[in-house]
């Protein structure tokens, strides 16, 4: 949590989506702000991922409905990269690989796309490489090629810290994650929102990431709508009761 103060405003409003016709989204309404961490759960098939996916723009997700604002400007009506470039990050659930480009060659064409200057990629990678406990050899390696779960997710933390985004959507980046990698990655998302205002939409099943990527705000998903918010306390109720009692939405 942070006493950065707010200047930028994620704003989701009714948002529907389907797939091959199914809906998944059923009108999500929900807002982040600069420097605050929302934790969304939810039980499998709530449409997590869905949202995820929706917000960042990938293909085979149709919107049918709402708006995704970040600071006025309509999301949903630019493609992928000027997402970005408006100041999205997604951390992947499974981070893809891409043989032939490197974390620093990726790192430098985004720096060239935003206008800010590609040298200064190398000192802030390995800047961030050693904060997460990265090994500085992933840096000039093709991108994800032969990492471990626990390195990719070390690895989108890398990038996240290095682009500094106005918001980051992470999707169940714990997964797969073993204690240190957790504390690590965790810590890295937390102080991002004191250090850059970073805003933070984290997705996940489990309270346990919570317990390092503390929240301001948590939010049931179910049946495709947000239907309980409320604080940390909210995470520790489902992780005694479950999402029975949301299961039906």
């Amino acid at each position: 949590m942070s006493v950065v103060a707010v200047t930028h405003r994620l704003r989701i409003e009714g948002l529907r989506a389907e797939v091959g016709g199914r809906p998944i989204l059923n009108g999500i309404d929900l807002e982040v702000a600069s420097g605050e961490v929302h934790a969304v759960m939810g039980p499998n098939g709530a449409g997590k991922s869905t949202l995820s996916h929706v917000l960042m723009g990938r293909s085979g997700y149709t919107v049918s409905g709402g708006r995704v604002l970040l600071d006025g400007v309509d999301l949903l009506a630019l493609p992928a990269w000027e997402r970005a470039r408006e100041g999205l990050f997604l951390g992947m659930q499974y981070p893809i690989e891409v043989p032939g480009v490197s974390l620093q060659d990726a790192l430098g064409e985004a720096f060239a796309a935003a206008g800010r200057d590609r040298r200064e990629v190398t000192a802030r990678l390995e800047a961030e490489a050693d904060r997460v406990g990265l090994d500085r050899r992933f840096l000039d390696r093709p991108l994800n090629v032969d990492l471990s779960g626990g390195e990719r997710k070390r690895n989108e933390t890398v990038q996240l810290a290095v682009l500094r985004p106005r918001f980051a959507i992470l999707d169940e980046i714990d997964s797969g994650l073993d204690v240190d990698a957790l504390r690590a990655v965790s810590r890295r998302v937390e102080a991002a929102t004191g250090e850059t205002g970073l805003g933070v939409l984290a997705i996940t099943h489990y309270s346990r990431l919570l317990t390092e990527l503390h929240p301001d705000r948590v939010h049931v998903l179910a049946a495709g709508r947000i239907v309980a918010s409320g604080g940390p306390e909210l995470a520790e109720e489902l992780e005694r009761t479950g999402y029975a009692a949301y299961a039906e939405g």
